[in-house]
Parts: structure tokens; C-alpha cells; sequence
């Protein structure tokens, strides 16, 4: 199976990116020694997005990589989420938004071109769990995909992709200590493999 991966882990003011590209390094190590094809993509790089495009046709597996930014990806992924999609209008990503002029209420989203292909997602968050989780908390007892990325999620639904899953990486300033690294990393991997795994059964 062919997995494009694209580190989102933006380098801006106080942040370097570092922890993206560990994430990024956990996944090519993990699913490279499983026996997967593997590219890789920095949104901190130069990009060509007909190029771009191309990495998302090839692929049976989009992984995306970032951190969270005042509740959205980080602005130089939006940017390259913005021109590469557009790059793939009529291009293997999406053909138009579904509907028909002849009844344009009905079928919304369902134009895309990526039907039978999957994502999966990590994000990285200064917020600790119980922020989603406990009542009286910052966001009201909603998780990060049924909250802050429901809008991600569409997105690729609106392009025809299945998610297979998502990891949130929580707390990674106050509490970023060595030991809870450690820990994610192993429950992070596991979490991978098993995911892959079945995947790579089904296909």
C-alpha cells in the first residue's frame, strides 16, 4: 500500500515544528517496517501543488500530521491545502461540489474523486484531555473530531476520502515531559499498527 504522509508542523514564532517531525518520523519508521511505501511532504517546503496532486492520487492512504493553531491547522497547511486541492480540481481530487443545476439542493459534497482511497489524522494540542472530556471544561464535553476538526473531516469527505482514524497528541507544552513522550510513543505506534494493519488485511 502507498501512504502519503504531510507534516503540517509549521515552523512559526515560538514554534519549530519539532514535534510534528517526530510524529512524522514515528510513522515512516512504523509503516516502513511493515512492509509500506512511504513519501513524505514538509509544508515548511517549497511545493508544486500539480506535484502535490499527484502524491495524493498515488496514494491509498493520506496521513496528516499538525498541530493545532487557535482552534484550526496551522496556516501554512491551509495554504497548501488550499492550492493543492485546487490543483486536483478535475485532477483525481475532487470533480465539482456534487449537485446538479436541475436540483442544486440535494447532494451537496458528494463531487469527489477520491472514493475508495482513506486518510487518517494526528494533532497535536497544548490542551490537555479533560479540556474535552470533563463537564464545566473548555469545550463543552466535545472531542476534537466532533468539535474543532468536524470542518477538517468534511473536507475530506467533500474529496471522496474514508477516515480510518485519528490520534491526539494532548497537553504538549506545560506537560511535555520526557516520560509523557515516551508513553505516547508507544501508545501511538501500537495504535498505528493495529490500524494498518487491518487496513493492509482489507486490501
Amino acid at each position: 500500500m502507498n501512504i502519503f504522509i504531510i507534516n503540517g508542523g509549521q515552523e512559526f514564532a515560538h514554534s519549530g515544528g519539532s514535534f510534528n517531525t517526530t510524529i512524522t518520523n514515528w510513522t515512516v519508521q512504523t509503516l516502513g517496517k511493515n512492509g509500506f511505501e512511504t513519501r513524505v511532504t514538509n509544508v515548511n517546503d517549497a511545493f508544486d501543488p500539480m506535484v502535490e496532486a499527484e502524491n495524493f492520487k498515488w496514494a491509498d492512504i493520506i496521513v496528516y500530521h499538525f498541530p493545532v493553531w487557535w482552534f484550526q491547522v496551522p496556516n501554512r497547511l491551509k495554504l497548501y491545502i488550499d492550492e493543492v486541492f485546487t490543483a486536483g480540481h478535475n485532477n483525481g481530487i475532487y470533480r465539482s461540489d456534487g449537485r446538479s443545476r436541475k436540483n442544486p439542493a440535494i447532494n451537496y459534497g458528494t463531487g469527489g474523486l477520491m472514493h475508495g482511497k482513506k486518510y487518517f489524522v494526528t494533532s497535536s494540542w497544548n490542551a490537555p484531555d479533560t479540556a474535552f472530556t470533563m463537564e464545566g471544561e473548555f469545550f463543552d464535553q466535545h472531542s476534537v473530531d466532533e468539535g474543532v476538526l468536524f470542518g477538517f473531516h468534511k473536507m475530506n469527505q467533500f474529496a471522496g476520502l474514508e477516515s480510518i482514524g485519528s490520534f491526539h497528541f494532548h497537553d504538549m507544552e506545560k506537560g511535555a515531559t520526557q516520560e509523557r513522550v515516551d508513553n505516547y510513543e508507544k501508545e501511538y505506534k501500537e495504535y498505528l499498527e493495529e490500524v494498518f494493519y487491518f487496513e493492509n488485511q482489507l486490501s
